[in-house]
This record gives structure tokens, sequence and C-alpha cells, in this order.
């Protein structure tokens, strides 16, 4: 799985975008597209939090589970789960049940409300550590699995307070909002997701 893969409807994809209908959704609709709105911010770097150790679509196809157990990923509302919430949510089939993870993801809810009442935009921090722009990568082995970005990232979301938040995990949620645009050189939705990073105003 190295160059792009061209697929029954003629189009040139990443490779992984291609192996499921599941990949192939986000890859096309989603991965890349930037992402300002501090919500799904929030959201995504929680998922990426879950992923640690597993499958990418494990979590895809568990994501409306998550969103309904999570109520939505709006931070205020995670930031205010008690005990109860928590032995609801490991009790939660629709969702990766790990207590250390969902406990995570509470308090990151928490560090995300924190930084609101300082002024500071969670969308805006993450923004903060797009690289410049360099070379589109023309095969899978040429990506990173982190940056010097995604690692100073890493640090200051862990000095707010935030966990699960590793240089590879951080570097995949920038990847997926946009932050950095990593779809290979030849795959058609390298273009798309470029034109709507030229568009996109940089959250302050």
């Amino acid at each position: 799985m190295s160059s792009v893969v061209i697929g029954e409807d003629k189009c040139p994809r990443c490779p992984w975008g291609a192996s499921t209908p599941e990949y192939q959704a986000y890859h096309d609709q989603e991965w890349g597209r930037p992402v300002g709105d501090d919500n799904r911010v929030f959201e995504k770097l929680c998922l990426e939090g879950f992923q640690s150790g597993l499958s990418w679509l494990t979590i895809l196809r568990k994501r409306d589970g998550f969103r309904r157990a999570f109520a939505s990923f709006d931070p205020t509302v995670v930031a205010g789960f008690g005990d109860a919430d928590v032995d609801r949510l490991l009790a939660d089939a629709g969702i990766v049940r790990h207590r250390a993870k969902i406990l995570a993801t509470i308090g990151n809810g928490q560090a995300t409300v924190r930084l609101r009442d300082q002024g500071i935009s969670l969308a805006a921090l993450v923004w903060k550590y797009e690289p410049r722009a360099r070379r589109p990568p023309r095969s899978m082995g040429e990506l990173a699995s982190s940056t010097p970005e995604s690692s100073t990232l890493s640090v200051e979301l862990r000095s707010h307070g935030f966990r699960f938040v590793g240089p590879t995990t951080v570097y995949a949620a920038m990847q997926s909002l946009g932050v950095v645009n990593d779809h290979l050189e030849r795959c058609h939705f390298r273009g798309l997701a470029q034109s709507e990073r030229d568009q996109f105003t940089v959250p302050q």
C-alpha cells in the first residue's frame, strides 16, 4: 500500500481510503478537510485517544455510539460527568469501554472548559501548530507518524490537563482536522482538501 489506488469509480485515492466503505466515506468527505469548531476538535482529540491501541475503523463504526454517549461531545456537558456517568459508559457496548480513556475524555472536557474560561479556543490552540507547506507525500511510506509540531502541541495540551494526547495521537488528529494535508500527491481528494484549506479562516 504505497501509491494511490484507482477505485471502481475511476477515482485515484490514498490506499487506506479504498479499503472499506467506512474508510472511503471518511477519506473522501472528511479526512484532511479543515475544521475550526471547538466541539469538533474536542471530539476528534478524544476519539483519537480512544483509538490508541485499536483500529481507527473500530472507532468509525462506533462513532454514532460515542456521540450519543458523550452528549455529541459538548465539552461543557462532558466536563460535568460524574461517577454515575462513568458507570453508564462502562456498560455501554456502543463505545470502547476503557475506564482510563473514559476518565481522560471527561478530564479533556474539563480542560477545554478551562481554556475557554481563559479566552483560549481549543481549535486555535491546535491550529497554532499548523506546519509550513511541504512537498506532497508520494507514497504511504513518506507519511510521518508524528512531527515536531505534533510533539510540541502534545506537550502544550498536557500542560493544560489533556490526557491521551501523545505526539502520534495528536498528529492523527491534525491530519484528520486538515491542519496538515497528508493526502498523497496523486490522490484526487488532495486537491479538494487543499482548496478548502486555502479558503479556510484559521481560528484565533
